[in-house]
Parts: structure tokens; sequence; C-alpha cells
């Protein structure tokens, strides 16, 4: 399972710190919402991308791992 982090976020898509901690917030949210209760948990920062590119309403291309 391919995931995604704040900072991966701001490098691959130019996102700023604050529009991609918010973006993975409302991932985790998401996912806690969904019945992955582990996403609740203020210190973790890395979620699926699927979530995030449904999140964004795009997919990121496979070369930019």
């Amino acid at each position: 399972m391919r995931t995604v982090t704040k900072n991966e976020l701001m490098g691959l898509e130019g996102y700023t710190e604050n529009v991609a901690k918010n973006i993975i917030k409302m991932a985790k949210a998401k996912l806690v919402e969904s019945g992955f209760e582990f996403y609740n948990n203020s210190k973790l920062g890395r979620v699926p991308i699927t979530i995030v590119e449904e999140i964004l309403g795009f997919e990121f291309c496979e070369k930019c791992d």
C-alpha cells in the first residue's frame, strides 16, 4: 500500500504546509469514519495515497514515487 505524508504532498504537488496538513487531517478523519480507529492518533501523519487521491479528485502519477 502506497502512503503519503504532509512533507511528501508539499514536495510532490507543491502544496503549502497548511494545505498539506489539512489534506492529511481530512484523510485521517475519513479513515476513522470508515472504522479505522488506528488513524485517530495525532502523532500519525502517514495515510494511504488512495484516500488523498479521493479527496483531491485526481490520481498521482506512478513515476512521481
